[in-house]
């Protein structure tokens, strides 16, 4: 009779060294989606940083318009996340490629765009504020969204197709 462990391990979404690929599978889906939630996080975090110092470089650098630097960093930004996404948040999921980034670029890419470019006229041309300070607010505001139409749309979990005839 082999004795049985004290300490039990919990369950996690990751596998460690030697561990079999079955013990990654007592993963709950809300775990998962809380998981895939860090991860987007993560990505977008840094794509905040990216968007950040294009925005800075755009407009005090080069002068442009503040609406003009907003779009244009907003897009720099949707691509970037875009190719981590692909590869990091939902790695587990299909490579779509081409047709995925499009189907990224049209829904979160134009609402982040839509979104930062109403917020950005409202905060900063009405609202008189820093351009800074409004693009954390507008970037917060548009997050939730993308990670809900990323999740359900763009990157969705295809059925699997029945090849028999």
């Amino acid at each position: 009779m082999t004795p049985r462990p004290l300490i039990r391990r919990p369950s996690r979404s990751f596998q460690c060294a030697g561990e079999s690929p079955a013990a990654t599978k007592t993963e709950t889906p809300a775990r998962a989606l809380a998981l895939r939630w860090l991860k987007f996080n993560l990505v977008g975090g840094i794509g905040i940083a990216v968007q950040l110092l294009v925005l800075v470089l755009l407009k005090t650098g080069i002068h442009l318009d503040y609406l003009l630097a907003t779009a244009l960093a907003v897009e720099t930004a949707v691509v970037h996340n875009f190719l981590w996404h692909e590869r990091f948040t939902w790695a587990d999921r299909a490579d779509g490629g081409l047709a995925r980034f499009l189907k990224f670029n049209l829904t979160t890419g134009l609402f982040s765009i839509a979104g930062n470019l109403a917020l950005m006229k409202l905060l900063v041309g009405f609202g008189r504020m820093n351009y800074l300070l409004a693009i954390g607010i507008t970037i917060t505001a548009c997050s939730v969204v993308n990670f809900l139409v990323s999740d359900g749309f763009v990157f969705a979990e295809r059925p699997a197709r029945n090849h028999s005839m």
